[in-house]
């Protein structure tokens, strides 16, 4: 592969126009595309295999003008201090925006009249009405959208107070201007890194093209495929923190092999056949991990998985084309300007045939990529970087290390043992919002379960006698706890089917609702055996709760499955059996120590306030099932990144504990850059004002932080240095079975001839520092 690779590199270096080219009309003609699609719904919110998806299908079949799946909206009546609703002036008020709102759109399905439904609270305070729409949320037109809004005005003028909750008010989500300061961050870490404004913005450039055309794409095919309207947030995300990262260790590199006096071209074929590869099998995890939502069967989980991984894909492609390409642009201003200058002396000096001059340049021009891999020697009395004493200090501790690492993770990941999972609500929404208040609104008027109604579907059309079932099963529900309301049932036209409505006293997103739900469908069961009907509870809360179940219930598989590939996937890249078993379980303690971070913020509130979250409540059902597939992926770029050098190191002749110093000299400050730079871009989308992007920003972000920094840069080098040798051990069965895919370059090195002179750091550092690490 690492030959391919730097055939490929050289290629693109040498026609940088038309690979160029080929890029920016791929951009081009996304962009048009997109510009020139409809614009796109909602992904369709089906859950398959579910009782209440059954159950909504069945009411599409039997009821199909009640547009089950469609919109609703709630406008919620409160009367002036000392009035009722039920006042007669009150009463014409809320009786003319009934008819307002069944005659403001074609896409209302139904309006309610409080009066004739019995939506006035017993106390007369508060009225509501029920609004149905044939359409899903984001389907709803501007027009319709902005004729809802406007309800009540006149109602307003003369005191009420009127609040409009429901998904019907539900719009593309809003990433702020956090966004914006994630991509500046980046691009200060980048210029910090690199010294160079154009070394710096050639990753940004690069990786903002990738995500334009995975973007735009997705925008395109948005309506063809039923993309949902997170898609391409998520996709925007993940696309533009690998985009830049893939960038960033492919120029680190090109850099390195400047300063070891090889020519342009053959710099930026030798980066892309050595760094291309680390990238090529990073990028293989990412897209396994995001490419495997697909077994929760989920089909809104999966679109989102597949169109982020293929943002990645394009992330890799770029990396492998574009950015050899923009090195042959940029020239010598790859390079700072100090840097430049050293390397004119060092070319003075050459002329002059000063080795001593040609040298100290060398040294100047790679000290200033630092840990990105400078010379590929350590020389001696080289003043070591950050990553190098780092190394050795846990070299010297690696049990207190360890430790100290695992002890605190675990202390982190306490609160995850507290977690409540469950889909937003209107009562998750900011309190500023009239959705949250439209809730309150219901729960102090009538009680919090009329926010989460549940609705039960007897289908006695095999036995004819959902008439006789629904009256049993109405007198059942009514007895059970946690039941305020039980509406009669109402049957279709032929009397085959019949739907009940029952009222819980919680909230929807309590235990206690929880449990009333698998009491009715107990009872349901019961009916089922005695009288051939079948009892079905859907509903939004429902709904909810079987999404929630079916996330825990395709968890453990699903892990199962991405784990297991991305174990094989790193056994053929390090050719061990101990490192990508090390790799996998350091990334489950990153990621359920993430999982307590998000626990302690969402669903505590602890540091609510610094990450914008107005209102707690449990976390996102699909948070811990994402986490594990994005993080994963994540998380194993810098596996890939860092221990290949360390395994480069260690073919090529270094002693475990040299080859440790070696990958952390040369990858060290390069992994820190890219992680900060990934978390600067996940921690941008906190801002966002939908509070599943606020959360999945912040979790990607946390669990960056602790897998870079505890997991990568402390628990895996304690590990290999008390494995020593036995780290790198294969079975020699398995040895011969598994193909060489040379991510170390050693075929590459073969092939041109030059396996002595290797950029990889031979020699592991001065002869005290292996004196150091034999001890």
């Amino acid at each position: 592969m690492a030959t391919f690779l730097y055939k490929l590199g050289r290629l693109a270096f040498r026609r940088r126009r038309f690979v160029a080219l080929i890029w920016v009309a791929l951009l081009a003609l996304a962009g048009v595309g997109a510009a020139t699609a409809s614009t796109a719904t909602s992904s369709s919110f089906s859950i398959p295999g579910t009782e209440a998806q059954r159950a909504f299908d069945l009411l599409e079949e039997r009821f199909p003008g009640a547009s089950a799946d469609g919109a609703t909206a709630r406008v919620v009546f409160k009367a002036p201090e000392g009035e009722k609703m039920t006042d007669a002036v009150h009463k014409a008020e809320v009786r003319e925006i009934v008819d307002e709102l069944s005659s403001g759109s074609p896409q209302v399905a139904s309006v309610t009249d409080p009066y004739q439904a019995q939506a006035v609270s017993r106390d007369g305070s508060t009225a509501y009405i029920q609004v149905s729409y044939k359409v899903s949320s984001m389907e709803l037109t501007d027009e319709t959208r902005t004729a809802l809004e406007d309800t009540g005005g006149d109602a307003r003028d003369r005191g009420m107070t009127v609040e409009i909750g429901g998904d019907a008010l539900q719009v593309m989500p809003e990433t702020g201007a956090t966004e914006v300061i994630g991509v500046v961050v980046a691009a200060i870490v980048l210029v910090i890194t690199f010294g160079s404004l154009v070394a710096a913005g050639l990753p940004l450039i690069t990786a903002l093209i990738g995500v334009g055309v995975g973007v735009s794409t997705i925008t395109a095919l948005g309506t063809v495929l039923d993309l949902g309207s997170t898609t391409s947030i998520l996709a925007m995300m993940i696309g533009l923190a690998v985009g830049i990262d893939y960038a960033l260790f492919i120029v680190s590199r090109y850099r390195a092999e400047l300063a070891e006096g090889r020519e342009r071209e053959e710099a930026a074929g030798r980066a892309v056949g050595t760094a291309g590869s680390a990238v090529v099998f990073a990028g293989l995890t990412v897209v396994i991990a995001l490419a495997g939502l697909s077994v929760v069967n989920i089909p809104m989980l999966t679109k989102m998985g597949l169109a982020a991984a293929g943002t990645v894909v394009i992330a890799v492609l770029i990396a492998l084309t574009l950015i050899p390409a923009g090195l042959g642009f940029v020239g010598k201003r790859i390079h700072g300007r100090k840097a430049r200058k050293a390397d004119e002396a060092a070319e003075a000096g050459r002329t002059a045939g000063a080795e001593d001059a040609a040298r100290t340049a060398a040294e100047e021009s790679g000290g200033e990529s630092g840990g990105e891999g400078g010379a590929g020697r350590a020389r001696a009395g080289e003043k070591p970087n950050m990553g190098t004493r780092w190394a050795r200090f846990v070299l010297r501790r690696p049990v207190a290390v360890l430790v100290t690492a695992v002890v605190a993770l675990g202390a982190v990941a306490v609160p995850a043992a507290s977690l409540e999972m469950g889909l937003p609500d209107d009562g998750s929404q900011p309190t500023s919002t009239t959705q949250r208040k439209a809730y309150d609104l219901l729960s102090d008027g009538f009680g919090p379960g009329f926010n989460g109604p549940l609705m039960v579907v007897v289908d006695g059309k095999a036995e004819h006698n959902a008439k006789a079932a629904a009256t049993r099963l109405t007198d059942s529900v009514e007895k059970m706890d946690g039941v305020v309301a039980v509406t009669p049932a109402t049957l279709d036209k032929s009397g085959d089917t019949a739907t009940v409505t029952v009222i819980p006293k919680e909230r929807p997103s309590s235990v206690a609702t929880e449990d009333l739900v698998h009491s009715i469908r107990d009872a349901g069961g019961e009916i089922a055996a005695d009288d051939g009907a079948t009892v079905l509870v859907t509903g939004a809360t429902a709904m909810n709760i079987d999404f929630s179940e079916k996330m825990n219930d395709a968890l453990i598989p699903y892990l199962a499955l991405v784990v297991g590939l991305a174990f094989l996937l790193l056994i053929l890249v390090f050719r061990s059996v101990l490192v990508p078993l090390k790799a996998a379980l350091g990334f489950l303690l990153s990621v359920v120590a993430a999982l307590g971070a998000v626990v302690a913020v969402f669903q505590w509130g602890w540091l609510g306030g610094l990450f914008g979250v107005e209102q707690t409540g449990p976390v996102m059902s699909m948070m811990p099932i994402f986490m594990v597939g994005v993080v994963f992926g994540l998380a194993m770029d810098y596996e890939v990144f860092l221990v290949t050098r360390m395994r480069e190191a260690y073919v090529h002749g270094e002693r475990p504990g040299e080859a440790i110093v070696t990958g952390f000299r040369h990858g060290a400050r390069v992994v820190t850059a890219a992680a900060v730079i990934m978390m600067a871009v996940f921690a941008g989308f906190i801002g966002s004002s939908e509070s599943m992007i606020k959360m999945i920003g912040f979790g990607l972000a946390i669990a960056v932080f602790f897998d870079a920094f505890v997991v990568r840069m402390a628990i895996v080098p304690a590990v290999l240095a008390l494995l020593g040798h036995k780290a790198w051990w294969l079975p020699r069965w398995l040895d011969r079975a598994l193909p060489n895919v040379d991510v170390e370059g050693e075929a590459l090195r073969k092939h041109l001839g030059d396996a002595s002179d290797d950029g990889a750091g031979n020699d592991g550092g001065p002869g005290g520092e292996r004196e150091l690490i034999r001890a």
